[in-house]
């Protein structure tokens, strides 16, 4: 460990933690402040590469960090020690950190598990793994629907394109070093579909299958309930941007991790999918207005060869991770309503497991109004830590999560903390707290632990 004192006082360490029967070194940080307050907050960092691991975060963003020390409160985040679907690694590396960090600075009086992204579905793990280790945690755009439930809603997106517009066919698992080949085929498919209605038809069903939202521009407000055309242009956005390099590297690197092919859509009826979408009226009018038969299409999706898991590689995939809902601590979660990536339905599955053990008291949700996937402001994120903490300090959440109260607490932090960075290139955007009153639908493909008891 290498530490050096800022000119705050804060003192910033940093070194590699070893895993256990492995090579393998994670790179951490850690960062004391000079009047701690015996509070750690424990960073999980989202998934940003497919093949080489981050540098280490202790923060999501440097603001936040920054205001988070000057309260008194210590950071610590490791890298992890592999990159890609590491979940495996992430549990083992941060706990390895809380030791260290114990060792070198005395034990937290509380420990606040936090995380973005795949970090939030780290957290939403490491509080279910070692709940002996947490005082409370906030995942944020988590993916915590589970990695079951994740990936096969994928999967029946990615089968609705290869199945339905046939023009360039590609493959959607099992790859073996050709990933990027099928990347490349799927994009060219997405956009010849994308000049003719028929095929825009075609890609608001893919979507709907996953429940992509219509909405892809933070900086931009939400399109018209009925405006179809403009959302179907957004979700083949979030496909070509964003969603297609998790459907093919992310999918590729998971079935390397897990020793074979890990999703399933068994006994899967699509029409009753489709059903069930929030996206299913778009659909509906894209379709009449291509003169396409949508039952057709339906019924062809249905006639497809289902898709098979290999046992041992969806067990691993389950393992890591899918939820059993026993919180043992105050739990809150926050999402944007406008995420393509990792669907805000997510929370949905997450909640409903958390009902089912009898812990929903210990659970809270909130909910900002904006596109794009993990866009809160450094104030939204600040407001929910602190909100966190109030719940920890009193042992109640009354109606600390309400958007009113959130809003104002955001509000409060003042035009230095009430911004996103966005577009290209991207640059500082000033932005009011948009927290707001929203249920997510259900969640299309749910797999958590009460499927591991059948």
């Amino acid at each position: 460990m290498t530490c050096i004192t800022e000119a705050t006082g804060t003192l910033l360490c940093t070194g590699a933690t070893a895993e256990k029967n492995s090579t393998l070194l994670a790179q951490y940080q850690i960062e004391v402040p000079a009047h701690w307050n015996g509070t750690l907050a424990l960073y999980s960092h989202g998934y940003n590469s497919f093949t080489v691991p981050l540098p280490p975060q202790d923060a999501g963003d440097p603001v936040t960090g920054d205001y988070l020390l000057s309260q008194g409160y210590a950071l610590a985040g490791s890298a992890y020690a592999r990159a890609g679907w590491s979940l495996q690694q992430a549990f083992e590396d941060q706990i390895a950190l809380l030791d260290l960090f114990g060792i070198t600075f005395g034990k937290p009086q509380r420990t606040i598990a936090w995380g973005h992204s795949l970090g939030g579905m780290i957290t939403a793990g490491l509080v279910q793994l070692f709940p002996d280790r947490f005082t409370a945690a906030l995942p944020m755009c988590g993916v915590v629907a589970g990695g079951p439930g994740v990936w096969n809603q994928g999967l029946d997106s990615e089968l609705a394109i290869t199945t339905l517009l046939p023009q360039i066919p590609f493959k959607i698992i099992n790859f073996t070093g050709d990933a990027a080949v099928n990347y490349g085929k799927a994009l060219a498919a997405l956009a010849l579909a994308q000049k003719t209605p028929q095929g825009r038809a075609r890609i608001a069903l893919s979507a709907a299958l996953a429940d992509v939202p219509g909405w892809v521009d933070p900086a931009s407000p939400e399109p018209a309930a009925r405006d179809y055309v403009t959302q179907e242009a957004n979700q083949a956005l979030w496909d070509s941007n964003i969603d297609f390099l998790f459907a093919f590297f992310g999918r590729a690197e998971l079935e390397a991790r897990a020793g074979g092919q890990f999703s399933w859509n068994t006994g899967v009826d699509y029409r009753v999918q489709l059903s069930h979408s929030t996206d299913r009226a778009e659909v509906k009018a894209l379709y009449a207005a291509a003169g396409l038969d949508l039952n057709k299409d339906l019924d062809k999706l249905n006639a497809t060869p289902r898709i098979a898991a290999d046992p041992a590689a969806a067990a691993y995939v389950a393992k890591y991770i899918a939820y059993n809902g026993e919180l043992n601590m105050p739990v809150l979660t926050m999402h944007t309503t406008g995420d393509g990536l990792v669907e805000v339905t997510d929370e949905n599955a997450y909640a409903s497991v958390v009902r089912s053990a009898g812990d929903n008291n210990l659970l809270r949700q909130v909910f900002v109004h904006r596109a794009g996937h993990c866009t809160f402001t450094p104030a939204e994120t600040i407001s929910a830590f602190k909100t966190l903490v109030q719940r920890i300090d009193t042992g109640r959440w009354e109606d600390s999560t309400s958007p009113a109260a959130m809003n104002a607490s955001a509000a409060n932090l003042g035009p230095g903390f009430n911004f996103i960075v966005a577009g290209t290139p991207a640059h500082v955007i000033p932005t009011a707290p948009s927290f707001l009153n929203f249920h997510p639908d259900k969640f299309l493909r749910p797999f958590d632990a009460r499927n591991l008891e059948e």
